[in-house]
């Protein structure tokens, strides 16, 4: 049953990005209402909402289209999720304080659906300790707090207080009724394909899009996990609400990043497609055939292996890596994992991984070897993410 959005217009500029927004809810096949502040009316018009969303568009507390003329009660009953976007620094004021005086408020203080909040203003207005201890009160409260984006304001001022752009809020809004089976986990996860120069201009990589890794890094974010996200050559947009992410090229680059931030991981997830070798001698300068007669001989030197490296510290976090195979996958796949020395390794076939929007997979452990069908890749995480919570209550990790 496709869930139904309850969507709160407060008055700031950032009101224009609530417009697409609620196209692409209507686009993942969720249901909207709109409900809005009168200041919001300033800014956008309900008629601009009623066309987008399909439905009546409230303003008023006590609306003529609520049979009973209780709209704040009667809209949060209805709706599975209730997000504010954009939440100025007065509504998210009133909304801490308990205080009821328009719709929004009234909606927010009758609630029983799960409340979140898109926070949208000028960087000093967010960074004022009267508003962060407002923002702190509503986490306190269990409303979940979508953080704003750094960049230019509407004032010309630069810094903090962006609200998320429209799809990147309708990628995190998922978070809001994903069961948290990976709350208080700290997890690395590596993703793409890292690139070994030959000079300048040129390199060697792989056909790696970062599809699998992103996924994974976007699944474990909506199972509560802190993620910490090291990428190299991507085909696919990052996800957002990351704890840090941190671009890393070639495999000595990943390398050192893994080792930055790896001490205190409770799990490592090694999906890039890391380079085993490196070309030893890389030219400064762009490599010319004019007036050359010698094709130029790549030497070739084998790079760190990053895995093996982590699983091999005196206390290692749970680390699950990938095999990529062109033949005899599960049997490569299983000699790779006790090579490495890891509790949980991914086996796939090349043609029906790499560059591809599906993955078929099979989960290969001490216990057990899990295999799934072809499936579009969130969904394949979704699995991969259900297995490593199960093992890691086991070992009460």
């Amino acid at each position: 049953m496709s869930k139904h959005f309850l969507l709160g217009i407060s008055g700031g500029i950032a009101a224009y990005k609530s417009c697409e927004l609620v196209r692409l809810l209507k686009k993942q096949g969720y249901s909207v209402t709109v409900a809005m502040s009168r200041a919001a009316t300033e800014f956008i018009t309900p008629l601009t909402f009623q066309a987008l969303s399909g439905n009546p568009v409230l303003v008023d507390t006590h609306d003529g289209n609520s049979t009973r003329g209780m709209s704040h009660i009667d809209l949060t009953r209805e709706a599975d999720v209730f997000l504010i976007a954009p939440a100025t620094a007065n509504t998210v004021a009133k909304i801490a304080n308990g205080i009821a005086d328009n719709l929004l408020t009234n909606l927010a203080a009758a609630r029983k659906c799960p409340m979140a909040v898109a926070p949208a203003m000028n960087v000093e207005m967010w960074n004022n300790p009267a508003n962060q201890r407002n923002i702190q009160q509503l986490i306190s409260d269990d409303i979940t707090v979508f953080q704003p984006s750094y960049g230019e304001q509407a004032c010309g001022e630069i810094g903090i207080g962006r609200m998320p752009e429209a799809v990147e809020l309708a990628d995190l809004i998922h978070d809001l009724w994903t069961p948290k089976i990976l709350a208080g986990k700290k997890i690395l996860i590596t993703a793409g394909a890292t690139l070994e120069m030959i000079d300048p201009v040129r390199g060697i990589t792989n056909i790696s899009s970062g599809q699998m890794g992103i996924a994974l890094a976007r699944v474990c974010r909506m199972a509560g996990a802190q993620v910490t996200l090291i990428y190299g050559q991507l085909q696919t947009p990052l996800p957002t609400g990351l704890y840090h992410m941190e671009r890393a090229i070639s495999a000595q680059e990943m390398y050192d990043a893994v080792h930055k931030y790896i001490e205190d991981q409770d799990v490592f997830i090694s999906v890039a497609a890391v380079a085993d070798y490196k070309v030893k001698n890389s030219s400064p300068h762009k490599l010319k055939k004019e007036n050359s007669k010698d094709t130029p001989t790549l030497e070739l030197e084998a790079n760190p292996d990053i895995l093996a490296s982590v699983a091999a510290l005196p206390k290692p976090p749970f680390c699950i890596g990938f095999a990529a195979e062109s033949e005899k996958v599960l049997e490569y796949a299983r000699a790779k994992r006790l090579r490495k020395g890891i509790p949980m390794l991914i086996a796939n076939d090349v043609s029906q991984a790499m560059g591809k929007s599906t993955n078929q997979i099979t989960i290969i452990t001490d216990e057990e070897e899990l295999s799934f069908p072809e499936k579009e890749k969130l969904q394949v995480a979704e699995e991969i993410v259900q297995s490593l919570a199960r093992h890691l209550d086991k070992l009460n990790l």
